[in-house]
């Protein structure tokens, strides 16, 4: 096969599957489909159909925080049994919680869970691996360096599969679902922010010194009186000298300033477990007096989500009973 040979197929696969007589056939279920669902199949160039299967659910993503630093301090054995202790014990948490895991990319996990029960079973199997991730698996590390963040949201999710079929032949398959939908986009994003300590930048400022009226008016010797600026405020207060290279201040009273330096908050330091609205809402109508909702646990934070407006919750809760 010449690499002409490579673009013309391509070009003759796509344009059948972007085609308006390509059909998508949807089957709604309440239970997470598996791989080897009948339902879900491969594109069929042939047919020109492909099957998918849609599920109101919960989606939620953990994974390791400052996973590259701990590749840096730790020897890779180390970090590998590390990997392999916080999959497995994920895994037990969601299965315990009725959720299916559904995808493992190096120390992220996902979970997503059956239409019948998700708000509960998705907040509860966050708060179990929160609290092992704590209190079991970060115990066997002696500077408490073991940190996850976990992200849950809820809506419909579409279930697919991708890869290789032509004349009825299925060249190259791909045993794992592509989950499509905008519930496991934010669930990701929030378990990218959850548990980050606060973030700030160092700006310069500038301290100038003004004599206080008394001063000026009575001649009298004093302290003055210090002000902060932003560098550009304060250049904006300078004039130079048409005839000369002094460099004036616009108020009379200035006596001297220094360059200093503070910081800015970008970002709060967030919370283990982040979820929207939807799923703190969805939980609370379920269980109204658990103590999470009882306790106001689970709080309002304000973070950007890009590509999501709405209300985020947060909290660092644990199941005692699960602690070491």
């Amino acid at each position: 096969m010449t690499i002409k040979d490579l673009r013309d197929e391509i070009l003759e696969e796509v344009s059948i599957i972007l085609a308006a007589d390509f059909h998508i056939d949807v089957t709604e279920t309440k239970n997470v489909p598996h791989s080897s669902d009948a339902a879900i199949t491969f594109p069929n160039l042939d047919a020109k159909r492909q099957g998918t299967k849609l599920i109101d659910t919960c989606v939620l993503y953990i994974d390791i925080r400052r996973s590259t630093q701990l590749n840096i301090t730790h020897k890779p054995k180390t970090v590998a049994k590390l990997y392999s202790a916080f999959v497995r014990a994920m895994t037990r948490c969601a299965r315990y919680h009725k959720g299916h895991v559904r995808g493992i990319i190096g120390d992220r996990v996902m979970v997503i869970f059956d239409t019948e029960g998700a708000y509960v079973n998705s907040v509860e199997c966050a708060i179990a691996m929160n609290t092992v991730s704590q209190h079991v698996i970060n115990r066997h590390f002696q500077r408490g360096e073991v940190e996850c963040g976990i992200g849950i949201d809820a809506g419909k999710m579409l279930a697919t599969k991708t890869g290789v079929r032509r004349r009825g032949v299925e060249q190259s398959s791909y045993r794992n679902l592509v989950w499509l939908g905008r519930p496991a986009n934010v669930a990701s994003k929030l378990t990218d922010l959850a548990n980050k300590p606060r973030e700030t930048v160092p700006i310069p400022m500038v301290s100038a010194n003004f004599k206080s009226p008394l001063g000026i008016l009575g001649g009298l010797s004093n302290s003055g009186n210090w002000k902060t600026f932003y560098p550009s405020e304060f250049v904006r207060q300078l004039s130079s000298e048409l005839l000369g290279n002094r460099i004036l201040h616009s108020d009379p009273s200035f006596q001297h300033m220094l360059v200093t330096e503070s910081s800015i908050v970008v970002r709060e330091a967030t919370q283990p477990i982040l979820m929207t609205e939807t799923v703190w809402n969805g939980f609370k109508a379920a269980k109204p007096t658990d103590a999470s909702v009882v306790n106001n646990w689970f709080t309002t934070v304000t973070l950007k989500v890009p590509g999501f407006t709405g209300k985020v919750y947060g909290g660092n809760v644990i199941f005692p009973a699960l602690k070491a």
